[in-house]
């Protein structure tokens, strides 16, 4: 008999407020999540996408990336990128036909290294934050939003995409060798 049994609980991140820290614990989690699935992924699978116009594991990587340094600096701190941010954004998040840029030609530690980037960006922020702060709702000029509800979308977010990267994984697995074989 096997006496090793897993642990399915959420414990708060120590150093913040224990809502906030249990959120965030739950961000983390759904990040690992993402590079587990990302473990063993060649990078030369990352610019491949089935179709024009259809997103690439790099694409949403970058994607991912961009989105949560928006929401950050966009909803929850009420702040223009400062530059340090912004230059890990060298493209637009979308192109003239409002398709998510292609991001080519970076390797998966380049890509995952943005991620990190932006993710410590995104602790740092929210260390000291009071829960009257983390529910504090935020009017946008098209919405109000709550930091809470932020961190709730960017889980789903990252969860929705990862299904994605894991379907396009699969097709790059599966596609013709260059040489046709």
């Amino acid at each position: 008999m096997n006496d090793a049994r897993e642990r399915l609980t959420i414990d708060p991140l120590p150093g913040y407020d224990p809502q906030v820290g249990l959120a965030l614990a739950m961000l983390e989690e759904t990040r690992q999540r993402t590079r587990a699935h990302l473990d063993g992924l060649a990078d030369a699978d990352l610019d491949w996408a089935p179709a024009p116009g259809c997103n690439s594991i790099a694409t949403v990587l970058y994607h991912l990336a961009v989105i949560e340094a928006d929401w950050l600096y966009t909803e929850i701190l009420e702040t223009a990128y400062p530059p340090e941010a912004a230059a890990l954004f060298p493209r637009d998040v979308r192109d003239a036909d409002d398709l998510l840029t292609a991001a080519k030609g970076e390797t998966l530690a380049q890509l995952t290294a943005r991620l990190d980037a932006v993710r410590g960006r995104f602790l740092d922020a929210l260390r000291g934050m009071s829960p009257a702060e983390f529910h504090r709702v935020r009017s946008l000029p098209d919405y109000d939003v709550t930091p809470e509800y932020v961190l709730h979308h960017l889980m789903q977010h990252e969860a929705e995409h990862r299904g994605e990267m894991g379907v396009l994984r699969v097709l790059a697995a599966g596609r013709p060798s260059a040489d046709g074989a």
